[in-house]
């Protein structure tokens, strides 16, 4: 798994996981909360799969 989800687009990631898990705990929004572990998952391994299919990559390129 190459690395494809970059600074900015991790730390969203993470928020929006947070909130959502947060909101599913406190029984706001229900069980669809805890579809929060998809983005906080992809955040902290750093690889999202549906990028790879897009050909997306949010990730800065490394220089050699």
């Amino acid at each position: 798994m190459k690395s494809n989800v970059g600074g900015i687009d991790r730390i969203l990631r993470i928020v929006a996981g947070l909130v959502l898990i947060a909101l599913a705990l406190t029984g706001t929004i229900g069980l669809w909360g805890w579809i929060g572990l998809v983005p906080l998952g992809t955040a902290l391994f750093g690889f999202c799969p549906l990028y790879t299919v897009l050909g997306l990559n949010t990730c800065p390129m490394k220089k050699a």
